[in-house]
């Protein structure tokens, strides 16, 4: 079920809203969780009910290990890290299993010549992030930091819908509490109207803007047979514009519905296009990914602590772990690789103690950014190469009507037709790029506004606004560019 979807807005939440709080309001505690429990499994077993069993199975094993590891004791038998390490493992090949067996297949065969036939296994819904947020569970319990010992509660943790499919990534401590709350279990007009207004918010950031890009970034990429240097950089910019309003949009759904039922989910982006650096980038992309890779990767592996080399290992190691966790192909590695190599070579530049002036400074992260999803999006490394080739290498295609006037630019192998035909026909697609990146750059994002929220007339208006546009094309399903990873 999408958020984008008649039946997620008009149907599927408001009913488990309204049923929610009315056994909350009859005092049936416990019956508001198993309904709210059952309303998210339901929720995920939309798109296919076969993926119920996955994910109710790595729920019970992992409740179990993390119940015994919070209650193991300096006089018990059993050994705490062995625990922990089986329960780690088991997550691990789970996600291994499904999402990258094949992966591991075509290349054993492309190494040794072999023909060990395919799984061709369908990746279980969101299963890289209910993975990792098991595994913080583990590594939480382990280290004493967890008291939850009701399943009921523990399957909330785990499935609560709004942030079940695709993050945020959230840790056991920051939501139980809140479930807990007795002020939480009636309702809240003050959440409801800052829920309805950033879902609003994020329901528009997706229909609108990302699927208007994702059709220009689509041609360039999947279409195209060669890009001239101006269609290179829309597909490669309208995929950098895409995927940040497509899961920032997720993101603002996601803490709006969760704020309907007054749970407030952690930030997860905070305008990071606006980065200087890409260290800044990554304290402002997927902040709770981010989190999870420095807490339970990077300072695991000794973070920098040790030696300078080895923190430089640190990092890269966790960075090309977090490009596979995106998706298993060798493009998502080398991803991982550059971001990875980036980072170590920004902690090298403050060593030294060199300073850019801030605009430079953001143009080239940014535009290192850009470049870096060429290969996050490319489905194959060809065609990854061919936008760069058009990047770097391609011809300059000016529009027909400026020959008249820029005709001597032809003698530096400037020509003049139809400058965007393997990408867009639509005449504006020069000013939706300008657009996009004047609101990603100069606008508020979506966090400030809300707080700054008042629930008012013009908030009502603007909200109401921004959600008649996005239901006017909810007919135009198309799914959230990370339920794929």
């Amino acid at each position: 079920m999408l958020f984008n979807s008649y039946i997620f807005i008009f149907a599927f939440l408001p009913v488990t809203f309204f049923v929610y709080f009315y056994l909350n309001s009859l005092k049936l505690t416990v019956a508001s969780k198993a309904f709210l429990v059952f309303a998210s499994l339901f929720f995920y077993s939309w798109w296919n009910i076969s993926y119920l069993p996955i994910i109710l199975s790595s729920m019970l094993f992992n409740y179990v290990i993390g119940v015994s590891l919070s209650q193991v004791t300096k006089h018990s038998r059993v050994n705490k890290k062995v625990l922990l390490t089986i329960g780690i493992l088991f997550n691990v090949v789970l996600l291994a299993y499904f999402k990258y067996a094949d992966f591991f297949i075509e290349n054993f065969n492309h190494l040794l010549g072999t023909q060990v036939g395919l799984l061709n296994l369908a990746l279980p819904l969101a299963i890289s992030f209910f993975t990792f947020q098991q595994i913080a569970y583990l590594v939480d319990s382990y280290r004493g930091e967890t008291k939850e010992y009701s399943f009921l509660n523990y399957a909330n943790f785990v499935t609560f819908f709004p942030q079940l499919i695709a993050g945020p990534i959230v840790h056991h401590s920051e939501m139980m509490p809140q479930f807990s709350k007795t002020a939480n279990k009636v309702i809240r007009y003050p959440n409801i109207a800052m829920g309805l207004f950033i879902f609003s918010m994020g329901l528009f950031k997706k229909v609108v803007i990302a699927d208007t890009f994702a059709l220009w970034a689509t041609a360039g990429f999947d279409h195209a047979t060669a890009l001239h240097l101006v269609e290179a950089w829309v597909t490669s910019l309208s995929y950098t514009f895409q995927l940040y309003f497509d899961f920032s949009g997720y993101t603002d759904m996601a803490i709006g519905a969760a704020l309907l039922f007054n749970i407030k989910l952690p930030i997860n982006f905070d305008s990071p296009y606006k980065a200087t650096s890409i260290q800044d980038f990554w304290r402002r992309w997927h902040i709770t990914l981010s989190r999870f890779l420095k807490e339970y990767i990077y300072i695991p592996l000794g973070g920098n602590k040790k030696s300078e080399v080895r923190t430089y290992t640190n990092l890269m190691a966790t960075f090309l772990i977090g490009g596979i966790w995106h998706g298993a192909g060798w493009t998502f590695l080398f991803w991982g690789f550059l971001h990875g190599l980036a980072i170590v070579i920004h902690r090298m530049w403050r060593r030294i103690g060199f300073r850019l002036h801030t605009i430079v400074a953001w143009f080239i992260t940014f535009n290192f950014i850009n470049i870096t999803w060429v290969f996050f999006r490319a489905k194959e490394w060809e065609d990854a190469m061919k936008v760069l080739k058009g990047m770097f290498g391609g011809t300059l295609v000016l529009p027909l009507e400026w020959k008249a006037k820029l005709d001597f630019l032809s003698s530096y192998d400037v020509t003049f037709g139809y400058w965007l035909q393997s990408v867009s026909r639509d005449p504006y697609t020069m000013y939706w790029m300008l657009g996009g990146l004047f609101v990603i750059v100069v606008f508020k994002n979506s966090n400030q506004l809300l707080q700054g929220f008042k629930p008012n007339l013009w908030t009502m208006l603007y909200a109401g606004v921004l959600f008649l546009v996005a239901a006017s094309s909810l007919s135009k399903l198309s799914e959230f560019l990370y339920f794929n990873f």
